[in-house]
């Protein structure tokens, strides 16, 4: 097996290079309270796609800052009594694209709500305003303002919060069986959504992003998905003077801080050869984790379809119709 990070077994024992900021409780808390402030009032509006048996809408809501978010919705036509949900985040830069990868869910008796990441290539608006560099990518926006409030990521993980909430609100949907669950960006937004709502049921993030973001400049990864933070170094601080409060800063949005609130049941899928979300990275999280919980390895595969993983998730999730 290639290596390209630690071994498996000091992998397990791994807890994380980034740090934590010594107000992190605080600055979560006090955003949970701007979210409960917003209210969980959304609006539906007829696709242009349709499917026989499958109720498909589009969903939008309004987010922390008041931007516009975009989802799609979709859950069986015929539905007898509560069905379980599901919250379904994207990768990096794309969107939640078209409905046919949200019908099984459907055709198994299962809500799903996707959501476009404000800004990315979806309908969502981001509406930001922000001091500093904004180029180059959605890690660093608001890096360089003096509110920490102001990092981008902080309100999309409100968002997924509010995703979760708005689902479990719906009269079809049993609000103690919703779950969450994406890939890279859509694994670290199902981080996100299990760690800040306690009543997530289950979880299966896949490789997630936004994480440990030290250790993967550290292994010389701060590439592709990464790459905004080499950037940032580069024009920013290329003497690295004020490196230190930039990892600070960054411990806000590091998903492995938040871990240790997550009570759903976990299956986290991860390759041993991911140089985009190394494996070290996604076991900060995995590590800190202290609900019931299980990793999915595949020693030869990187930043890629995992064979049989979409299958898997769904079968997981399932679990939650009992």
């Amino acid at each position: 097996m290639p290596l390209i990070d630690m071994p498996l077994e000091e992998l397990y024992q791994y807890q994380g290079r980034n740090p934590r900021p010594s107000d992190f409780d605080q600055y979560w808390e006090r955003a949970l309270k701007e979210l409960n402030a917003q209210g969980l009032d959304y609006s539906l509006e007829e696709p242009a796609f349709s499917f026989p048996g499958v109720v498909c809408k589009e969903l939008y809501f309004t987010g922390v800052g008041g931007a516009r978010i975009h989802c799609q919705l979709a859950y069986p036509e015929q539905v007898h009594g509560k069905i379980p949900g599901a919250c379904m985040f994207h990768g990096y830069s794309g969107s939640v694209r078209g409905w046919t990868d949200k019908l099984a869910y459907a055709a198994v008796g299962m809500a799903i709500l996707a959501m476009d990441v404000r800004g990315q290539g979806g309908y969502s608006e981001d509406n930001l305003q922000v001091k500093g560099n904004t180029l180059h990518g959605h890690i660093i926006r608001g890096l360089s303002d003096p509110d920490p409030d102001k990092l981008f990521f902080r309100n999309v993980f409100l968002d997924t919060v509010q995703c979760a909430r708005i689902l479990m609100s719906m009269p079809f949907v049993d609000e103690t069986r919703v779950g969450a669950f994406g890939g890279s960006q859509g694994g670290a937004l199902t981080v996100a959504c299990m760690c800040l709502e306690p009543r997530v049921n289950r979880a299966a993030p896949c490789f997630p992003f936004l994480t440990d973001y030290k250790r993967v400049w550290e292994m010389d990864l701060a590439h592709n998905a990464y790459q905004e933070i080499f950037d940032y170094l580069r024009n920013f601080d290329p003497r690295h003077e004020r490196i230190d409060a930039m990892w600070e800063k960054l411990g806000y949005i590091d998903l492995q801080h938040l871990a240790c609130r997550c009570k759903a049941q976990v299956l986290m899928f991860t390759g041993l050869v991911d140089q985009i979300c190394p494996p070290s990275s996604q076991f900060a999280i995995y590590n800190k984790l202290t609900c019931p919980k299980q990793a999915v390895i595949y020693p030869d595969f990187g930043h890629e379809g995992l064979p049989d993983s979409s299958d898997m998730t769904l079968d997981f999730l399932l679990g939650m119709r009992s």
